[in-house]
């Protein structure tokens, strides 16, 4: 269960050491110092002229004190094309959509919350929490944030453990209050 766990916080997430400002494009994140951080490759490739490019992912892990993933943040930012507007709401609807089927197909079960008006930053944003169940048993939980400016858009996610997600909630929400996006009128 324990590996399972693992797993499925890492794709559930989909998304150094020491207390400094991650800085990669225009975001920038201060990750507390027992944070492992990881940039990572965009999700789709840049050279696709009909698709938006990502400019930046990146996944922080805290581990609980056997060294195992407790939570795990991840922000997505993704550089728009002139013009194109972004529906947030939908774009967060698709991202439930997608963490939900990947789930069910892990043979769990997964009900969120009504997405509600939120904010990432001073981007006005919408959120959703998931609680995942397997065997009726309360094993994970999942945030769910969608953001958009005229040429940024954003996605963030933090899940953990039942228990991990408790612990770590607090200190997530400051990381995610301390999150400074550079938004281009």
């Amino acid at each position: 269960m324990l590996l399972t766990l693992r797993t499925l916080l890492m794709v559930g997430a989909c998304l150094a050491f020491g207390s400094i400002p991650a800085q990669a494009a225009d975001a920038v994140i201060v990750w507390p110092s027992d944070w492992q951080v990881e940039a990572l490759p965009p999700a789709q490739p840049q050279s696709n002229p009909d698709r938006p490019a990502v400019q930046i992912r990146q996944r922080a892990v805290k581990n609980d004190d056997n060294g195992d993933p407790a939570m795990v943040v991840e922000l997505t930012q993704t550089r728009l094309q002139p013009g194109h507007e972004v529906n947030v709401q939908s774009v967060l609807l698709e991202m439930r959509k997608a963490v939900q089927v990947n789930f069910v197909r892990s043979g769990l079960q997964s009900v969120c919350t009504k997405m509600k008006d939120s904010a990432l930053s001073d981007v006005p944003a919408m959120e959703t929490t998931c609680t995942i169940t397997q065997n009726g048993a309360h094993v994970m939980t999942q945030t769910l944030v969608a953001a958009a400016s005229n040429a940024t858009a954003w996605s963030l996610s933090y899940a953990g453990s039942a228990d991990g997600y408790v612990a770590n909630k607090d200190e997530v929400l400051r990381i995610r209050d301390s999150l400074r996006l550079h938004v281009t009128p």
